[in-house]
């Protein structure tokens, strides 16, 4: 089993540009939904690109779940009273 290293060469530039686009797509699938949470939490959805790098999008991720999230609270239904009950049908003949 000898190898020729240019053959060798070609297979691991194969692999790395495999690699590469397997991490961009991983990436993006993570930077979507961040990118969501963060507009939802009053944030930037800019701060999705900090996905891009595993350790910063962790850290993005850990200050994600524990700020105060700048929204407006959904306002209360207040009491409303019952509706009136329905008028009796008339007797059928």
């Amino acid at each position: 089993m000898n190898s020729d290293p240019q053959q060798l060469h070609g297979i691991i530039a194969a692999f790395v540009g495999i690699y590469f686009v397997f991490y961009l797509l991983m990436a993006v699938a993570f930077m979507v939904p961040t990118g969501f949470i963060a507009k939802k939490a009053g944030l930037s959805p800019w701060l999705c690109l900090l996905c891009i790098f595993p350790l910063t999008g962790l850290i993005l991720l850990y200050i994600l779940a524990f700020i105060e999230w700048k929204v407006i609270p959904a306002p209360q239904m207040t009491w409303q009273p019952p509706y009136p009950p329905q008028p009796p049908f008339p007797p059928q003949a």
